[in-house]
């Protein structure tokens, strides 16, 4: 009896390990993936896009062989740097001449629209009809009054969507009137 339980159990041992790889061999899967993913960095010819060239060194040497060849090329960059600058720059100048131009023909036509575009006013500060206003709303309505600047796009206007939001519609909510 205790011979036929050391067959069974040779055979329990054998039939576990029978399907198992050898720890030698390596999975050819795992294998084509590890070569694509990390290539080897040994190069021994040139690559057909231009990726890589054995002769990049020499090639570098060739071609900027002198420090004065570098310094020109320096300054030939820093000339068409300022060239892009000075036509920026001119451009600028053009558009201001004209707005100015501009504001000068408003000026002679319309003085008070002029004065109105002018108008330099402190937009932290309340005009007297938003006081006056502001004492007859509720606290909800006057914090929102406070946190919307005149001049400003308004906070509370929603951006449009293709779908309605996940609560709804509010039916509810009205626009507060704004002495603007």
């Amino acid at each position: 009896m205790s011979g036929s339980r050391r067959a069974v159990s040779a055979i329990k041992i054998f039939a576990r390990g029978y399907a198992k790889r050898p720890e030698d061999s390596i999975d050819p899967t795992k294998e084509i993936i590890r070569r694509t993913m990390y290539p080897s960095n040994i190069r021994n010819r040139s690559s057909p896009h231009g990726g890589w060239r054995h002769d990049a060194g020499r090639a570098i040497k060739f071609a900027m062989p002198s420090k004065e060849a570098h310094e020109t090329i320096e300054r030939g960059y820093m000339l068409y740097k300022r060239h892009l600058r000075k036509t920026r720059d001119a451009e600028i100048a053009r558009k201001f001449a004209a707005m100015r131009d501009a504001m000068e023909t408003l000026a002679e036509i319309d003085p008070h629209l002029y004065q109105e575009a002018n108008k330099k006013e402190d937009l932290r500060q309340r005009l007297p009809a938003e006081e006056k206003l502001a004492k007859s709303m509720k606290m909800t309505q006057t914090r929102a009054l406070d946190a919307r600047i005149r001049g400003l796009f308004p906070r509370e206007l929603r951006v449009p969507t293709d779908t309605p939001s996940r609560n709804g519609w509010n039916y509810t909510w009205n626009p507060f009137p704004r002495p603007l």
